[in-house]
């Protein structure tokens, strides 16, 4: 029988548990970079990388997957000038996105890695 604790290895990727996840990282994510940007420090994808980290953890590959694409789609509107609007990207913010999506897909493989390591573990 597995543990309470272990609730996170039971929850299936594709149920609406694991896109409440993502979305309270998403969330969470906005409201970290929210509060750093008050403090004058300008962050575009680095407070996304511990929600994508921790959703596709708890959740799985889908709710990484779904915590990146939001994060860039966040960061395109929100951060990249003009601000809340889809401007066109410049070949720089088109090298940073691509760079976090590779980053991020190293993130959630590892992630994937480790949930079916503890899946073998507590059978």
């Amino acid at each position: 029988m597995l543990l309470r604790s272990e609730y996170w290895l039971r929850l299936n990727p594709w149920s609406p548990q694991a896109l409440l996840v993502a979305l309270i990282g998403v969330a969470m994510a906005v409201a970290i970079r929210a509060v750093l940007a008050s403090f004058g420090i300008e962050l575009d994808f680095a407070p996304f990388v511990p929600a994508i980290l921790l959703a596709s953890l708890i959740a799985g590959v889908p709710a990484g997957g779904f915590t990146a694409l939001s994060a860039v789609v966040i960061v395109w509107w929100a951060y990249i000038p003009p601000a809340f609007e889809f401007g066109p990207l410049e070949a720089a913010d088109i090298d940073r996105i691509q760079l976090f999506l590779l980053a991020v897909s190293v993130l959630i493989w590892f992630s994937h890695l480790c949930r079916m390591i503890a899946r073998m573990r507590a059978q």
